[in-house]
């Protein structure tokens, strides 16, 4: 009879728990974080609008007498250096270094007859090298519209998500003045 009685109880007690998971929320029983008021639920989105920014960079290009000109081709002088970094790095070292080091001779190589190409080009006469900013277009994150409980709200996410938004719902006592 004790058992039966106990049995029945346990049942009891867990019932709302049972109608909280059925209702799509879940209550966080963690005291130790301090955060016992909390439960967790989802809201229909109805509307999301991308947020862009727009990034500045400062690009350089080749102006002979005041006119554009495209940057000249410096593959030739990367592939050049590639070649003489590589053999020279290949000197160097024994076994797994060598092979390292002959990697690291044509990945410094390549850069340095790439800007070698780049600096020959921009020495034609009435040319020079000249920064131009260059603008780009980029979304920063989305502003969503979501309606929980019959209320509409508003959030910047970094992310689209979707049709239904997972939401954090924390219930905390005001302290009103004049109130102890």
């Amino acid at each position: 009879m004790f058992v039966l009685r106990s049995t029945a109880l346990i049942a009891l007690s867990l019932l709302p728990l049972v109608a909280l998971a059925q209702s799509g929320e879940r209550r966080d029983t963690s005291f130790a974080s301090g955060a016992e008021n909390v439960s967790f639920s989802y809201a229909q989105v109805t509307r999301v609008d991308p947020v862009y920014e727009t990034i500045r960079t400062l690009v350089p290009e080749e102006r002979c007498d005041g006119q554009p000109v495209r940057p000249g081709d410096a593959t030739g002088g990367t592939v050049v250096g590639a070649l003489v970094g590589a053999a020279l790095g290949n000197q160097v070292g024994k076994g797994d270094g060598r092979d390292a080091a002959t990697v690291a001779g044509a990945v410094i190589g390549g850069a340095i007859g790439r800007n070698v190409a780049r600096n020959e080009a921009a020495l034609h006469p009435g040319c020079r090298i000249v920064e131009v900013e260059r603008e780009q277009r980029r979304v920063a994150g989305y502003d969503v519209e979501y309606v929980h409980q019959g209320r509409t709200f508003m959030s910047r996410m970094p992310y689209d998500p979707g049709d239904r938004v997972r939401l954090r719902i924390s219930i905390q006592p005001v302290a009103e003045a004049g109130f102890r």
